[in-house]
C-alpha cells in the first residue's frame, strides 16, 4: 500500500464518490461542519445501526432513549459544562488566527504549513480559557431569561431521566442507557477532515452499578468494545488502549480508558470509556431537588448508583472505517496493463452498497430485463446498485472504489447455458464477483439472495 498523501487521497474520495462534502461549499465552506452525501449517509446508517443493535437488541441490560439537543439552561449548570467546559485558547498577532493553546506543537502554521504553529516564530497571546458551547435562546426575546445552549453531549439527557427509564424499563442494577445523536462543540480549531468538528454524532451508553461494582465494569466494557471494532473490520492491531493517568483524568473519574486508532494523521482518540462515579446523578439530584436514588428491594438499600460510560464518535468512527478501508493495488487490466486499483476493503456490513448488478451489454434487452429483475428482488433487502454503462471491468473498478462486497454480471451463459462447472448447462445463473480477490464464481439466481445474506450477517 502506497502511504504517501494517504489522507489526501482518502478525502478526495470521499468528494468524488459521495461521501462527504464540505458544508455550504457553494458558499466558500463553513469549517468544521460536514455534510454526507449518498454512500456517506448508508455508511453512517450501517455503523449507528450495528452499534445500537449491539448494545440494545443483542443486551437485556441496555435500553435505548432519544433525548432533546434543546435542555434546560439548569442543566449545564448543574452538570459543570456552563462554568468549566472549557479550551484555552490563544490568539496569533502575526496571522490573525486562534489556536488551542494545548495543541500549538501539532497545529501547522497557516502562512507557513511546513511549520507548527509554536515554531514559526508569530506573536501568539496569552493562553485565555473560551467555553466550547454554543449559546441559543428559547422563545422570541432573547434576553438571560432565556438562555440555553447547544448540547455539548447526549450524556446529561441519559441522566435527567434516569429514574423516569429505570421506572418504565423494569430493570434493575447493573443496567444502562443507551443514545444516538448530534452533540455541538465551538472548536476553536477544527481540523483532520471530519475528525474535529464543530457538529458531531455521539454513540454513548450510562451504566449505572452498585458502587463497590465500577472498577469491575471498566474492564468488561473496555473488553466488550475492542471486540465491537474488531466485529466491524477495525482490527485490534490498530487501536492504543491508553489508562490515562489520574492527572489526566476528569477530577470525578475513577478509571478511564482511551481507544486510540492510527489514522494517517496520527494516533488520535476514537472512543473514551469513563467511570464517572456518582458524580452526574449527586448534582442532578442537588440541583433539582429531586430524588435520583435506586431502590434496592432485595437489600432494602437506598444509594445513588456509580456510572461507567462508553462514549464514541459516529462520525470518528467512520472516518476510521475509511482510513482502514483505502487500499491501493496493482492488477491487470484485461488487456494485460499493469493499472493501480483503488477499493476498500470495508466489512460488508458496514459497506454502502452491498452488490452491484451489471448486464453484460445494455444493447441486449434479455440481459437488461434479468438485470432489472435481480435488482428489484435484491433491492428489498439491501441497498444494490444497477450499472449498464461502460465496460464490464470498469464497472467493477467503480463499485471497488466505494467498496461494494459483491459484483454481479449477467451475460449470455445466464441466457443459453452456463459453459462449464458444477452448474454446466443449467440456465438461469450469474457470475458472482468477489471485490477483495476479485474471484468469480458461477451461481444460479435462485441461491444468490441466501448466499449474500449469510455473507452481510
Amino acid at each position: 500500500m502506497k502511504t504517501d498523501n494517504r489522507m489526501e487521497k482518502i478525502v478526495a474520495l470521499c468528494k468524488r464518490r459521495g461521501f462527504i462534502f464540505q458544508s455550504s461549499e457553494i458558499y466558500g465552506g463553513l469549517n468544521g461542519a460536514w455534510d454526507y452525501g449518498p454512500l456517506g449517509a448508508e455508511l453512517k446508517r450501517n455503523l449507528k445501526a450495528d452499534w445500537w443493535r449491539a448494545m440494545t437488541q443483542l443486551r437485556d441490560d441496555i435500553v435505548g432513549m432519544d433525548g432533546s439537543i434543546l435542555m434546560s439552561r439548569a442543566v449545564w449548570q448543574a452538570s459543570g459544562h456552563e462554568a468549566t467546559f472549557t479550551d484555552p485558547m490563544v490568539d496569533c498577532k502575526t496571522c490573525k488566527s486562534r489556536f488551542r493553546a494545548d495543541q500549538l506543537a501539532t497545529t501547522p502554521c497557516p502562512q507557513k504549513p511546513s511549520k507548527l504553529v509554536n515554531t514559526c516564530g508569530g506573536e501568539l497571546t496569552e493562553p485565555r480559557q473560551f467555553n466550547l458551547m454554543f449559546k441559543t435562546y428559547v422563545g422570541p426575546v432573547e434576553d438571560e431569561r432565556n438562555l440555553t445552549y447547544l448540547r455539548p453531549e447526549t450524556a446529561q439527557a441519559m441522566f435527567v431521566q434516569f429514574k423516569n427509564v429505570l421506572e418504565v424499563s423494569r430493570k434493575k442494577l447493573p443496567f444502562g442507557i443507551a443514545q444516538i445523536g448530534k452533540a455541538f462543540r465551538n472548536e476553536i480549531n477544527p481540523r483532520n477532515f471530519t475528525f474535529r468538528s464543530r457538529e458531531f454524532e455521539q454513540m454513548e451508553v450510562e451504566f449505572f452499578v452498585r458502587p463497590t461494582e465500577g472498577k469491575v465494569w471498566l474492564e468488561k466494557w473496555l473488553a466488550d468494545r475492542l471486540a465491537w471494532y474488531e466485529s466491524i473490520g477495525i482490527p485490534r492491531s490498530k487501536i492504543t488502549v491508553l489508562d490515562v493517568p489520574e492527572a489526566d483524568r476528569a477530577f470525578y473519574s475513577q478509571g478511564t480508558y482511551d481507544l486510540l486508532y492510527e489514522f494517517p494523521f496520527g494516533t488520535e482518540e476514537l472512543e473514551g470509556i469513563a467511570y464517572r462515579t456518582d458524580y452526574d446523578l449527586k448534582q442532578h439530584q442537588e440541583a433539582s431537588g429531586k430524588p435520583l436514588e435506586y431502590f434496592d428491594e432485595e437489600t432494602r438499600e437506598k444509594f445513588l448508583p456509580h456510572v461507567v460510560e462508553p462514549s464514541a464518535g459516529v462520525d470518528r468512527t467512520a472516518l476510521a472505517l475509511l482510513c482502514q478501508a483505502y487500499d491501493e493495488e496493482e492488477v491487470a487490466d484485461d488487456k494485460g496493463a499493469k493499472e493501480t486499483r483503488v477499493v476498500l476493503h470495508f466489512h460488508p456490513r458496514m459497506a454502502p452498497i452491498k452488490a452491484g448488478i451489471f448486464p453484460l451489454l445494455k444493447n441486449k434487452p434479455e440481459l437488461v430485463e434479468k438485470a432489472r429483475s435481480i435488482t428489484a428482488t435484491l433491492r428489498q433487502h439491501f441497498p444494490v446498485f444497477y450499472d449498464e454503462a461502460g465496460a464490464i471491468g470498469r464497472r467493477y473498478r467503480r463499485q471497488d472504489e466505494i467498496g461494494t462486497p459483491f459484483g454481479i454480471t449477467v451475460d449470455f451463459e445466464t441466457l443459453e447455458g452456463a459453459k462449464d462447472g458444477p452448474l454446466a448447462g443449467q440456465k438461469d445463473t450469474v457470475t458472482l464477483r468477489h471485490r477483495d480477490s476479485m474471484k468469480q464464481e458461477r451461481l444460479a439466481i435462485t441461491d444468490l439472495l441466501p448466499r449474500l445474506q449469510v455473507a452481510l450477517a
